[in-house]
């Protein structure tokens, strides 16, 4: 695994990360891209949103001269205590099965990553199974699996961070592996509630309107998981605007993960393409440690998940697709991937009106 194998790089803390996140504004890079933009030999702005996602590219990588990027999809994986209460269709041994699954290549973002010539890199931050050694996967574990947070916090503050920070380095160790575009995606049976009580928690809604099928509970167990989430709110009352509090009360761990990949990402001027509700779930909390990442991320697809909507408004990020997808693993941020490579490529190879002599005057 890239990763894996990459260089050794010295782990900044997470204030000394924050501070380095600012907004990529550059007039001058911002003038040329848009200037070649309008001279492809096509009327301006037909291209719509994929000339955005080029602007959006060329200022997070802080150049008009866009190359072709290298590309990586990390998927974060960890259980959840908050199983036990009986919220996913799906028992816990779900979780350490499909991640042997994504070892061995044979999941849906395998295919995808195959598909879209995307390095899939598998990281473990807290799944309760020992994996064999030699297993293709990254060993970040923090325990495994936190804690059931309808008695009590998922995990200490100091687990949080731990998360977050693990994060950051997986993130600081691909940028200097020279890649040029990455994605996160997850895998942990029930973590679509800590998602959901996530985005209750900072955006003060209701459980009910975020609470989702997830992996296909009945209506009858969707009330439940609201209850539950409602219940732990109530009971921890984490504050909103504290998001390693948020985590610590009702998060996992492989979404400490993706908040701190996202921001050492964003440090680093490396965009990233978050999948769908979990993932985003991620994001609201680097939002929120860095309000600033938000200008390096493209959220994927727009879940079926219904608090997903709730997310993307936080986050003031509008999703690339609408497939009505819910599987996680990375698979929306895979498409979009060659979406945006398809973007790029158009900007590095179409014409200009100059260079294929045709004329750029429209009638009148």
């Amino acid at each position: 695994m890239p990763a894996a194998t990459g260089p050794q790089t010295a782990m900044k803390s997470l204030d000394a990360t924050r501070v380095t996140i600012s907004s990529p504004s550059d007039a001058e890079v911002a003038e040329k891209i848009q200037y070649r933009l309008d001279h492809l030999t096509k009327p301006r702005g037909s291209l719509g949103r994929l000339e955005e996602i080029v602007m959006q590219y060329g200022l997070a990588r802080g150049t008009a001269k866009i190359e072709m990027p290298r590309k990586a999809l990390f998927v974060f994986c960890a259980d959840h205590g908050i199983a036990a209460e009986g919220v996913s269709a799906y028992p816990q041994d779900v979780t350490h099965q499909m991640v042997l699954n994504f070892a061995a290549g044979g999941a849906a973002i395998n295919v995808l990553c195959r598909q879209n010539d995307i390095d899939p890199v598998i990281v473990d931050m807290g799944v309760n199974h020992a994996f064999e050694p030699g297993k293709a996967i990254i060993n970040r574990k923090i325990a495994p699996g936190t804690r059931n947070f309808l008695h009590e916090p998922a995990m200490s503050r100091e687990q949080a961070v731990r998360s977050v920070e693990a994060g950051m380095a997986l993130a600081n160790a691909a940028a200097h592996l020279k890649y040029g575009l990455l994605a996160v995606g997850e895998m942990g049976i029930a973590n679509s509630t800590s998602s959901s009580a996530i985005a209750a928690a900072i955006s003060g809604r209701p459980a009910s309107e975020l609470v989702g099928a997830g992996t296909g509970v009945s209506e009858e167990q969707q009330k439940h998981k609201a209850a539950v989430i409602t219940q732990a709110i109530e009971r921890h009352r984490p504050d909103a605007k504290d998001p390693l509090a948020v985590l610590a009360a009702v998060g996992g761990f492989e979404i400490g993960g993706i908040c701190g990949f996202l921001l050492g990402a964003a440090a680093a001027r490396v965009p990233v393409v978050v999948d769908g509700f979990i993932a985003s779930a991620g994001a609201l909390l680097a939002a929120g440690l860095a309000p600033a990442v938000r200008d390096y991320l493209f959220l994927s697809h727009e879940s079926a998940e219904p608090g997903h909507k709730v997310m993307a408004e936080l986050l003031q990020v509008r999703p690339l697709l609408a497939l009505e997808m819910r599987l996680g693993e990375g698979t929306g941020a895979a498409l979009a991937m060659g979406l945006i490579d398809s973007a790029l490529r158009l900007y590095r190879e179409m014409a200009t009106f100059e260079s294929a002599s045709v004329s750029n005057r429209s009638k009148t």
